[in-house]
């Protein structure tokens, strides 16, 4: 039984690198080394993802007029949720249903910078910036910018502090700038 469980578990495995890379090409772009899974819910074209991504399961990314944008070196854990739309709840005489057209603030892009860690269950609201170096606490919903490096959790979310302060934070930002410069020479 173990055999045939090891067998069905690897077959699962190569289908989903087979759908990731069917998929890739369907995203706005896409840096190296992102990982993703295939089963999640995206609107491809209006998602444009740096390098170094990894996208946990069960995340949805949806945006209809906006777009989301991922920077580098990102991780998220599961069940993640970015939300760049909304509806137009303002016309009177129709169905919240039945409206079809959009307000200009109803679609508001999400961007996420680089170095970000995303809980698992988080949500992230239309019109976000999750500054660099930021961490987001599991289950948080995000409905504010958060500051670089800072890290935030509650519903809805807040800065409960910051990774780095004042040297620290200078001495960490020039030693991975050292860090590019080195590996930008080397290419």
């Amino acid at each position: 039984m173990r055999l045939l469980g090891n067998f069905f578990n690897t077959i699962f495995k190569i289908r989903r690198r087979i759908l990731m890379k069917i998929y890739k090409p369907l995203f706005k772009s896409t840096g190296k080394n992102f990982i993703f899974d295939p089963f999640s819910t995206f609107t491809f074209d209006r998602i444009t993802v740096g390098t170094d991504v990894y996208l946990g399961p069960g995340a949805i990314l949806l945006c209809t007029e906006s777009e989301i944008t991922l920077g580098n070196k990102i991780m998220f854990g599961p069940n993640v949720s970015i939300l760049a739309g909304d509806h137009n709840t303002s016309v009177i005489g129709e169905y919240m249903f039945d409206v079809k057209n959009k307000l200009p603030e109803n679609d508001i892009p999400v961007t996420i910078e680089d170095d970000v860690w995303i809980g698992s269950g988080v949500t992230i609201l239309k019109g976000i910036t999750i500054g660099t170096g930021s961490i987001v606490a599991a289950g948080a919903v995000v409905t504010r910018d958060t500051p670089p490096y800072s890290i935030s959790a509650g519903i809805p979310a807040k800065v409960l502090k910051y990774r780095f302060e004042g040297d620290d934070l200078k001495n960490h930002i020039a030693i991975l700038n050292q860090t590019k410069e080195s590996s930008n020479s080397n290419i």
